[in-house]
């Protein structure tokens, strides 16, 4: 079986700094697929960009979690606040995304809304996947999947890593624990939801533990060990750590993984392990 790599960027929208950092990395590296938040404070310059780059895939990075809505306060005042943003608190989120059929409803309301609202650019939508990975919720995962459908929709990112590829890295700071096992389990069942609905993923997606730490170090070795089938790889690249990344990510090290996407040496490791780089359109 063949290995095959997609190479993915979140956050486009969110700041001029991030929607620079991904057209550089398109152009000059290795990134082939971006993922838009239609909400975000720069969404619209993304949106411009990204009709002068053809060859970019572009998807929705759904927001639900921690950041911007599209519908105003007035029509879910009972998922957002004031400002129009979603809350951080995933735990009480996923509670109340169970029980509260109020809130489920306007959730919906949102979700379809996000994917009118990209529709409506002009550009083709690649994919979706969603900020935080709130679609591992089943009843969020399960709407996801119905409005998807009716927008003519299919392919959805699932976020299986596989711990083993990382263990076998750097056994020293990679052990499998409780929270891994919870979110196996967490995306088994959105992996079923999908093959029942008909709807297509990739086997594999790389960049949750090591997430806005994707050095050329790591990646590097991780392609090493690719495992067979398909696998994402996605990236938080800015061109600067200002602003917006700053303060929801201060950690973070956005321009470090801007640098790893277009490190020269990328293509050579593609090449010399026989991984075929690959888009969404690959993927039947």
């Amino acid at each position: 079986m063949t290995r095959q790599v997609l190479f993915s960027a979140d956050d486009f929208g969110l700041s001029v700094e991030v929607n620079e950092a991904i057209e550089i990395a398109h152009h000059r590296g290795v990134l082939n697929t971006a993922n838009l938040m239609i909400g975000g404070a720069a969404a619209q310059d993304a949106i411009k960009r990204a009709k002068k780059m053809p060859n970019l895939k572009v998807g929705l990075h759904l927001v639900v979690i921690e950041g911007p809505a599209i519908l105003p306060y007035s029509e879910i005042p009972s998922i957002i606040n004031t400002d129009n943003q979603f809350p951080s608190d995933q735990l009480k989120m996923g509670i109340d995304y169970f029980f509260n059929k109020k809130k489920q409803y306007q959730l919906r309301r949102e979700i379809k809304a996000q994917l009118q609202a990209f529709i409506d650019t002009g550009l083709a939508l690649d994919h979706v996947d969603v900020h935080k990975h709130m679609h591992l919720h089943p009843s969020v995962g399960k709407m996801l999947i119905e409005l998807c459908k009716k927008f003519n929709v299919r392919n959805i990112r699932v976020p299986h890593e596989p711990f083993k590829i990382l263990m076998a890295i750097d056994k020293t700071n990679y052990k499998e624990n409780f929270g891994n096992i919870l979110v196996q389990y967490w995306t088994n069942i959105l992996k079923y939801q999908l093959r029942r609905s008909n709807m297509r993923y990739l086997d594999w997606c790389f960049g949750l533990s090591w997430c806005g730490h994707m050095n050329f170090e790591k990646i590097s070795k991780l392609l090493v060990n690719l495992p067979n089938g398909r696998s994402e790889i996605f990236f938080h690249p800015s061109i600067s750590h200002t602003g917006l990344y700053q303060n929801l990510m201060p950690d973070y090290e956005p321009t470090r993984e801007l640098e790893t996407l277009c490190h020269p040496d990328l293509p050579k490791i593609l090449q010399e392990n026989n991984i075929i780089p690959i888009t969404w359109d690959n993927v039947r």
